[in-house]
């Protein structure tokens, strides 16, 4: 029998120092969306009170600890190892992506690299991360988005927590990639415009402004206007009115 395709391999390499092991459920749940993890490694000083807790949540997520113990203060020994470990993996050539789990833009250039190779590298981190390593990984999701969801009767909410951004503020990137693609009548695929908002902002994600579709999004912000033809996928359009106010002059 034709075996069946299997899964992205991926290896998952986290900084204790730099994440929350609050995230831990979220964070393999959002990776085994995208292949599987078939490395998993955390970097730190298990001895020390900040990554003491990631102790508990390892054997449930079979992840491996690279204890460094810090010998120095201000030098940071996980970190080192972390990159060193990233590229005897890279060098391997048995994976197709990387899982950077980290707030810290050291790791810029070693996203850059890891991509400099062709393989994709898709970072995890809090928003208050660093432009320039979001900006080096394929795509980057705020942890902030990872932590308990919130009960079920609340369809629309995605956690217990306040959005991190307003839906309003999704509203200029969108009409910007909107304005990227060609149509003859301003209509595009939403699908489409999901996929080109990935390629223009690697950390753009509907559940950063309290929403898990992007459709229910777009809705919200009540910036655009949403269609589904007979037998047609969804495709939205900027508001006529929306339009002609951001070409106006004052």
């Amino acid at each position: 029998m034709p075996s069946e395709p299997r899964s992205p391999r991926l290896a998952v390499l986290i900084d204790a120092d730099n994440a929350s092991a609050k995230i831990a459920d979220g964070l393999f749940e959002e990776i085994a969306k995208i292949g599987e993890a078939s490395v998993r490694r955390i970097y730190g000083d298990f001895s020390s009170s900040r990554s003491k807790a990631w102790a508990d949540v390892l054997s449930k997520h079979a992840i491996i600890p690279q204890q460094q113990f810090a010998y120095t203060t201000g030098k940071n020994a996980s970190d080192i190892t972390l990159v060193i470990d990233a590229m005897d993996l890279l060098h391997s050539g048995r994976f197709d992506g990387f899982c950077l789990v980290s707030s810290d833009s050291d790791f810029t250039r070693l996203a850059a690299r890891i991509r400099e190779q062709g393989i994709d590298v898709f970072g995890f981190g809090e928003q208050k991360t660093p432009e320039s390593f979001r900006q080096a990984c394929r795509r980057f999701v705020y942890t902030e988005n990872l932590l308990p969801s919130a009960p079920a009767n609340e369809p629309e909410a995605v956690s217990a927590m306040k959005p991190l951004q307003p839906p309003s503020a999704a509203v200029p990137i969108i009409r910007k990639t909107i304005a990227q693609m060609e149509s003859e009548d301003g209509w595009v695929p939403l699908g489409a415009v999901g996929t080109q908002l990935a390629n223009l902002a690697s950390d753009f994600d509907p559940r950063t402004f309290g929403f898990r579709k992007l459709s229910d999004l777009v809705r919200k912000t009540n910036a655009f206007e949403i269609d589904r033809p007979e037998g047609g996928a969804l495709r939205i359009r900027i508001k006529p009115e929306a339009a002609r106010r951001g070409g106006r002059k004052t």
